[in-house]
Order: C-alpha cells, then structure tokens, then sequence
C-alpha cells in the first residue's frame, strides 16, 4: 500500500533544519524546535528523516556537497587560479561584514562540537575536507602552471595550508574580527602561496 502523498517540499525542509543546525549546533536544537522551523508535524519529521542524528548527518552531507560544487564553479569561472583561491579567503571578510552571517563553517563547527565521538560524522566531515582538498590541490596545480605560484612547492601540502587558513578565518569572523582584518589575513596567505619553494 501507497504511503501518504508528502505535503511539503523535502529541500526547503532541509535548508531550514541545516540553517538551525548551524546557527544552534546538534545539541542545542531540539525536537520541538526543528519540527517547528521546518514546518512538519512530529509524525511527519519520523516518517520521512527517522531521527534528529540521521538528519543532522544529510544537513552536513548536503552543506558539504553544495561547499565542493561552488569551489568547483569558482575555480572554472575565475580569471585565474591565483584570483579563486583569493576569492575563497576574502569571502570571509564579506561574512565578517553581515552579523546574521557570522555563523563559522558548519563542518568545523561540527568537528568542534562531536570531536570524535560520532563514527559516521566524522566519516561525512573527513571526506568534505578531502573533496576540497583535491579542489584546491588543482586550483594550486594550475597557479604553479601558470607561473603564480612556485613549481617546487607540493601542491597537496599547500592545499592543506590553504585548508586550515580558511578554518581559522572563519573562526575569526565567528569570533567577531572585523572585515579589514580579514582581508589583511587573506593578502598574508597569497603572498605566502607565491613565496612557498
């Protein structure tokens, strides 16, 4: 027998429990609170996500894909390598600007939060940080091939330079540096990647 037709759109749902997730983390969203903002009935939430766990690991698995599919987009669509790794470090300083932005990085937040307590969340935070690896490993491929950035330097260790300047950036705007500071930061890591040998 059929189940019931679902009377609400399953992506809006989903956007509205990942923007609660990220702004209150696991712990601190209830039920209640998740039921309400997406809009359902607590039948409805079971039904279709089994649980607040099996729905915060979509959240994440989801903000994770849509992370990797615009890095992808702004590597192919930037004047240059070198201009879309500078893109990625100043979007922080445009974050530190808007208050209702200042949320962090919702995997890192993640990471803070669950450390290693939970097995398949940290499977879904460690193959993110490897899918951007790899995006930033060809960002930084190309850089070098394109003179911006030196051929001697390693590519994927750079890339995990990168990686961990972005967190910390995102750390700061959460934490409430100004926008000028960020942009100064993000000037510091360029020079640094066109000096790395």
């Amino acid at each position: 027998m059929a189940g019931r037709p679902r009377k609400f759109d399953i992506d809006t749902a989903y956007n509205a429990a990942l923007q609660l997730f990220w702004a209150q983390g696991y712990e601190a969203t209830s039920l209640d609170q998740l039921v309400s903002t997406m809009g359902l009935s607590k039948s409805s939430f079971y039904q279709t996500f089994e649980s607040k766990n099996v729905l915060f690991q979509n959240c994440l698995l989801h903000y994770g894909k849509l992370s990797v599919t615009e890095a992808s987009k702004g590597l192919m669509e930037a004047g240059s390598p070198i201009e879309f790794i500078y893109n990625v470090l100043i979007q922080n300083a445009e974050e530190a600007r808007n208050p209702d932005a200042k949320k962090g990085c919702f995997m890192m937040n993640t990471v803070v939060e669950f450390a290693q307590r939970d097995l398949k969340i940290s499977k879904i935070v460690t193959a993110h940080l490897k899918a951007m690896k790899k995006v930033f490993t060809q960002a930084i491929s190309s850089a070098q091939a394109h003179g911006d950035i030196s051929k001697e330097a390693n590519p994927m260790e750079l890339a995990d330079y990168l990686i961990t300047t972005i967190i910390g950036l995102k750390t700061q705007v959460k934490s409430g540096s100004s926008s000028s500071k960020i942009q100064k930061i993000a000037k510091i890591t360029i020079s640094s990647l066109k000096s790395a040998a």
